[in-house]
């Protein structure tokens, strides 16, 4: 019997740079993530975070450098429409929630993936596409919006009901950019709740400013600064680390 091959890192970036004008986004970067793991990647504006998502997502491809999904897939050979169909979802920090429809369609359509619209709509769910989309609103707390429309939703119901929408497309990797951006407290505790929830079947990388956020999230911080890694550990150890004092508070 073949036993299945479990990756050691999910996610592998080796010696990334990346330039744009002379302008170095990325500087040698480098890091892993391990199957299951939920890290925090913080870092002053400009640290390099979203080149980073960039280049892990396809949309740019590094000038050097290696970026490996589970182990063995070069993700630098590949473009954005095979990359999300290889198991990377990415939450950009405004949610792309179709208004017009309802919670259940909007899941409903994620689980379609390239169907189209008018296809997915008028297709019928088997059992167990139901099923799945019964657990995802369950999971983002949402059950009692099913028949909502999306543009009814509060801001952070909007960006679950997203996650929702990811997770419809069963990742193995999510890369979620500042979830907590204009959320309510109670809001940006069940985020980090989720988010938390989620991490374990799948590996979950959160780019963030909001400190609360990140302690609530209780996970492993990469800081980024000058497109590399300043330092990595617990949020208190980075917060100690007299490098990342001085690029934070320019001490």
């Amino acid at each position: 019997m073949m036993t299945k091959h479990i990756p050691q890192h999910i996610l592998y970036v080796d010696g990334v740079t990346k330039s744009f004008d002379g302008f170095k986004a990325l500087n040698d970067l480098s890091f892993v993530v391990k199957p299951g793991e939920l890290r925090a990647i913080i870092g002053p504006n400009g640290a390099g975070k979203t080149t980073m998502m960039d280049v892990i997502t396809g949309k740019l491809k590094p000038d050097v450098g290696d970026v490996f999904f589970r182990d063995s897939v070069d993700l630098t050979k590949h473009d954005e429409a095979d990359i999300a169909n290889m198991g990377i979802g990415r939450k950009f920090q405004k949610p792309t929630v179709i208004e017009s429809l309802t919670v259940f369609e909007n899941l409903e359509l994620a689980l379609a993936g390239n169907r189209g619209v008018f296809k997915a709509l008028f297709h019928k769910l088997s059992g167990e596409q139901n099923r799945r989309i019964d657990e995802v609103i369950e999971l983002v707390g949402l059950a009692e919006k099913r028949h909502e429309l999306g543009g009814a939703l509060s801001h952070g119901q909007k960006q679950w009901l997203e996650i929702g929408m990811l997770l419809n497309q069963e990742p193995d990797l999510l890369l979620v950019d500042e979830p907590a951006a204009g959320m309510t407290d109670h809001e940006t505790e069940l985020t980090a709740k989720l988010l938390k929830e989620i991490s374990g079947k799948r590996s979950v990388v959160v780019v963030e400013h909001d400190m609360e956020f990140i302690k609530a999230l209780d996970c492993p911080v990469t800081v980024l600064h000058e497109g590399h890694v300043l330092a990595e550990g617990t949020l208190e150890q980075v917060q100690a680390n007299e490098q990342v004092i001085e690029v934070y508070l320019g001490r």
